[in-house]
């Protein structure tokens, strides 16, 4: 009875290999020490990144209700004839916030481009 192998990709260990450095991605898929740090590091970057833009939001949107209270005046304005209340949160918030998540998400790419070039230059 033959012997059975198990293939889970192409050899690491090729002529065609011989001539670049080792990929660090192997480190990563077989969940080693060195694979655990870049990979807590990648998470690291994303969860400060998401952070900040939390941060934004909180202190931009936050802050709208926080301005109403302390000058009542402002919620008497009309520019344009719409009440200023309503022309913040109903029309100029929603660009903001297409914005916001499109920085987010050119950001968060930038940080997984980042991490592809560190392990290999392959995509995570």
């Amino acid at each position: 009875m033959t012997e059975r192998v198990r293939v889970t990709g192409p050899p690491r260990h090729t002529a065609a290999a011989a001539g670049r450095p080792a990929s660090r991605l192997g480190d990563v898929h077989e969940q080693t020490a060195l694979g655990d740090v870049y990979l807590r590091s990648l998470l690291r970057e994303q969860l400060g990144l998401a952070a900040r833009v939390l941060g934004v939001l909180a202190l931009t949107l936050g802050a709208l209700p926080i301005a109403f209270r302390l000058a009542p005046g402002l919620a008497d304005a009309h520019p344009l004839g719409i009440p200023l209340p309503w022309l913040l949160l109903g029309v100029l918030v929603h660009p903001f916030l297409l914005l916001l998540a499109w920085r987010y998400v050119r950001r968060a790419e930038r940080n997984e481009r980042a991490f592809a070039d560190l392990v290999g230059g392959e995509e995570p």
